[in-house]
């Protein structure tokens, strides 16, 4: 669970390399996938590559993911909460909650700090 933790935050989401991303995607996530955000949900790997392209390329350069607190952990749920930003200077806080089942990461709920947007 941690290890999947980690890959959708910094394999996938934090990762601006189109090719090892969509790697980490086949290996990390379950074919038919969904993602949900405030602003929309999407289905499968193309969808989820998709939207982990378009936050990067609308992020300035220097705007990283970072780990922002303990993982939780369960046999079949994880939340892992983050920020995004400069290094060390985040502008955004969320949490993705992510469901795991036979190994592959089945779901991806991401929420933002309370009166914080993208």
């Amino acid at each position: 669970m941690s290890e999947l933790l980690e890959a959708n935050l910094f394999q996938v989401f934090g990762n601006r390399d189109a090719g090892s991303r969509r790697v980490a995607i086949e290996r990390t996530y379950a074919a038919d996938v969904s993602f949900t955000d405030p602003e929309e949900v999407v289905h499968g790997w193309d969808a989820l590559e998709a939207k982990a392209a378009e936050i990067l390329q609308q992020a300035p350069e220097t705007f990283v993911f970072a780990a922002d607190g303990r993982k939780y952990v369960g046999d079949a749920i994880g939340a892992m909460p983050w920020a995004f930003g400069p290094e060390g200077a985040p502008i955004l806080h969320g949490v993705d909650v992510i469901t795991v089942q036979d190994g592959l990461i089945q779901a991806v709920a991401t929420f933002f700090g309370e009166g914080e947007q993208p």
